[in-house]
């Protein structure tokens, strides 16, 4: 009896969702509520947020915008997945790989939610086990807001279980995340996770501290808080490694599914970009990429490698150049040194051993020109091949100012590196939500 309810507390947790609703009900099985008011059931929620996480979250963001931005093409005849190709203003509200990236983050949150509330009544007199799971879900709800700032103009902070929650500007979205991750990297000075902690919920290959600090560097980029963001970087070693586990039975690897099972979508060929824009001599093109070029229409397509080879292969919670990329980026938007900025460039493009995911560029140095407009070009395109379907690049086009779509062209040219800039607010949403604010125009 108590193994079966344990494993009804996995499943709530791990709930994978594809349809209208925020939660999936098990008559036969606990509520969230019930699951948090116990020691075991919050370890336990615990687990399965990360894996809502890894195994639904991350797929709807790094697949939806990848499709978005021109790194995977939509092949299957599924609606939902030529309206993602087509972008444009003509995109609907009611699309369902749209409902997907905000029903999932916002699920993700709401869990993180439950934890943040319950932790210090149900862990109150174990420190040590308290601080890493509320560290823990700090993260993850930092995770899910960024995500949803990513994709959508405005974003709720807060989930409420009794609907309408209220939304913020993007910035203010991402400056919440921060304030999170800072919380987090508190919580673990004052006091050090068990080692249950460690083992039970974290795993193998996931170190959480540095994980904070890595969003912490990668949200406050976005933010343009340029000092905190290099701030951050150094702190996260690049020897270290934290990735997203799978079984490949009960959890399975996301973009292996998507990309090699549904095949709703396959790789663009160079990561997606135009002439002009990647090296054919780049080492990551055979590490993303492999098996011989298809044409499909205007379009190269590739079949994936990378982190998808199987459904049990890990994929980075982030990639460790991310930090260096970061730091040349900051350097060079906030006036510092271009030389320090073209260290930090070069450092990722010479990389031909050494990477803990064996992620290598192998490129000679960078011989262009030095003015700082054309040294974040150059940081651009490295982010676009070593970043490669992490689901960033939206928020990287948007930044770098890449030319954004015609709002009145349907379908967008694949001329155009991305086809929205944000994505409408579902319906699902505004039926429920009189706060959901005007859809963008594109």
């Amino acid at each position: 009896m108590k193994k079966l309810f344990k494993q009804s507390i996995f499943l709530l947790a791990l709930a994978v969702f594809s349809g209208c609703k925020m939660d999936i009900v098990n008559p036969n099985g606990p509520t969230d509520a019930q699951v948090v008011s116990t020691r075991e059931g919050l370890i336990t929620y615990s687990i399965g947020m990360k894996q809502n996480y890894a195994a639904s979250a991350f797929e709807a963001l790094a697949i939806t915008t990848g499709g978005t931005t021109r790194e995977v093409k939509g092949i299957a005849t599924f609606t939902n997945v030529l309206e993602i190709e087509a972008g444009g203003s003509a995109l609907p509200t009611f699309n369902g790989n749209v409902l997907g990236v905000w029903l999932r983050m916002n699920r993700v949150m709401g869990m993180a939610d439950d934890i943040i509330a319950s932790a210090p009544t149900v862990l109150a007199t174990d420190n040590a086990m308290r601080s890493g799971v509320v560290a823990h879900a700090h993260l993850f709800k930092a995770m899910a807001i960024g995500g949803l700032a990513t994709a959508f103009e405005q974003v709720p902070t807060q989930t409420n279980k009794a609907g309408g929650v209220t939304f913020v500007p993007r910035q203010q979205g991402l400056l919440k995340a921060i304030e999170l991750l800072e919380q987090a990297a508190a919580l673990l000075a004052a006091n050090a996770p068990s080692t249950e902690f460690n083992t039970r919920v974290l795993g193998a290959n996931f170190n959480l501290l540095n994980c904070i600090n890595a969003y912490l560097a990668r949200y406050n980029m976005m933010a343009g808080r340029y000092a905190q963001a290099i701030a951050a970087a150094n702190l996260v070693p690049l020897s270290s490694a934290s990735q997203f586990n799978y079984d490949g039975a009960q959890t399975v690897n996301p973009l292996f599914n998507q990309l090699r099972v549904v095949n709703s979508f396959s790789p663009r060929d160079n990561f997606g970009l135009p002439a002009g824009m990647f090296d054919a001599a780049d080492g990551r093109l055979a590490f993303y990429f492999q098996g011989s070029p298809v044409t499909s229409g205007s379009d190269v397509l590739r079949t994936i490698r990378g982190f998808a080879q199987t459904n049990s292969s890990p994929i980075p919670v982030y990639l460790p150049d991310e930090m260096r990329l970061i730091k040349a980026e900051a350097i060079l938007r906030s006036g510092g040194l271009v030389t320090d900025a073209l260290a930090e460039i070069n450092a990722v493009r010479q990389q031909s051993s050494g990477d803990v995911f064996g992620v290598h560029a192998n490129l000679p140095a960078y011989s262009g020109s030095i003015l700082v407009p054309d040294l974040l070009l150059e940081v651009y395109k490295q982010r676009c091949a070593e970043l490669y379907l992490s689901g960033l690049r939206l928020e990287d086009s948007r930044r770098f100012g890449r030319t954004a779509p015609p709002n009145n062209v349907n379908p967008v040219p694949t001329s155009f590196e991305r086809n929205r800039n944000f994505y409408p607010y579902p319906d699902q949403e505004r039926l429920n939500n009189p706060n959901t604010p005007a859809d963008p125009a594109i």
